[in-house]
């Protein structure tokens, strides 16, 4: 599509949308502000998409909340948990055992010396890093233990810990904001249920 295509479509999304654009993004090309503009123009889809805040920090899109934290690792942290990493084959299944954690990962900043914690989830926060305490606690002290000032999961500051590195997105995109992880898993089990049964009357 032409310049000239996109600018004549672009006249047509609402005036006040225009106006929202063109104060946010002056020098974006036409046809991003025209995707811009119909996105904003689709109150369905943002109200779907609609983000808040997700109890004490961070942010929440439907039913999935966001965490990132970067702390600061002990001397040789970075080369402990490099091997830990290395024997898991870098995969945390165990993990898997919080219930309304999507997905995390773990990166290596500044030459080894911070550790970047990101993750997805469902629900409000404080019950988020309660889930880690209960039910996966070995393994985030063991983890976790390598950072400067850790005071372990199960203790009454690790919270206040948390949120002196936390950093709260900000702006915040889920592609599926109602489906939990519980959900998710019944949908998957209803869906190869399907195909077996399909798969019989074949």
């Amino acid at each position: 599509m032409s310049n000239a295509e996109l600018e004549t479509q672009y006249q047509n999304v609402p005036e006040r949308i225009r106006q929202r654009i063109e104060e946010r993004l002056n020098d974006a090309a036409i046809g991003l502000k025209l995707k811009i503009g119909m996105l904003l123009d689709d109150r369905e889809e943002r109200a779907a998409h609609a983000v808040a805040p997700a109890g004490r920090i961070g942010l929440k899109s439907g039913q999935v909340s966001e965490l990132t934290i970067i702390v600061p690792l002990k001397p040789k942290g970075a080369e402990r948990l490099r091997r830990l990493f290395g024997l898991l084959d870098g995969n945390l299944v165990g993990a898997g055992q919080v219930g309304t954690l999507h997905n995390m990962r773990f990166v290596f900043l500044d030459d080894d010396t911070k550790l970047l914690f990101a993750t997805a989830y469902d629900g409000e926060w404080d019950p988020y890093i309660d889930d880690f305490a209960t039910k996966i606690p070995e393994m985030m002290d063991f983890i976790f233990g390598n950072v400067e000032g850790w005071p372990g999961i199960q203790s009454p500051e690790v919270k206040d810990f948390i949120v002196q590195y936390q950093i709260p997105a900000a702006a915040w995109f889920v592609a599926h904001p109602t489906v939990t992880v519980a959900e998710g898993s019944r949908l998957l089990e209803q869906d190869a249920n399907v195909h077996a049964f399909v798969e019989k009357l074949n």
